[in-house]
């Protein structure tokens, strides 16, 4: 699984035409890494967020969580542009899910406590990769503050 990743997002292989489960869920949790380390410190609280909504999400075990987690850590190292990622997400889930999955990037954004400006570029662009409109992008804000509130 990691080998066909890998060799997507270098270029060496063209995209499966069909739906992978494990390409949706390594894009999803590539792209909350990547909000993690947006501010150059990816710590523990951030960590933990990925972790947490991924297992939900995706309703992992903690074998699965750890192994997804090594695997779209690969996948970034791997990868310079999140266009790969994004198109997994725009091609396998509705659009109110890519809603939800930016709610995911938010609380990761707001992990630590603090929004750097770089992680609200992050969210804004990718939102526009996945085809999220800035009201809905609002909203999704909206709903992952007042889950870490009521966290």
């Amino acid at each position: 699984m990691i080998d066909r990743v890998l060799e997507f997002l270098s270029g060496k292989a063209a995209p499966a035409a069909t739906k992978s489960a494990d390409d949706l869920q390594i894009a999803v949790a590539a792209l909350l890494i990547e909000a993690a380390r947006m501010d150059d410190d990816f710590n523990p609280d951030e960590r933990r967020m990925i972790e947490r909504v991924l297992a939900e999400r995706f309703d992992l075990s903690p074998d699965k969580l750890r192994e997804l987690f090594i695997a779209a850590e690969r996948a970034v190292r791997g990868s310079t542009q999140f266009f790969p990622f994004t198109q997994q997400i725009v091609k396998n889930i509705s659009h109110e899910e890519r809603g939800q999955i930016l709610e995911m990037m938010w609380q990761v954004a707001y992990a630590d406590g603090v929004l750097d400006p770089q992680e609200d570029m992050l969210l804004r662009r990718i939102a526009g990769l996945i085809h999220v409109d800035d009201r809905e992008r609002g909203l999704a804000r909206q709903r992952a503050l007042a889950k870490l509130k009521n966290a």
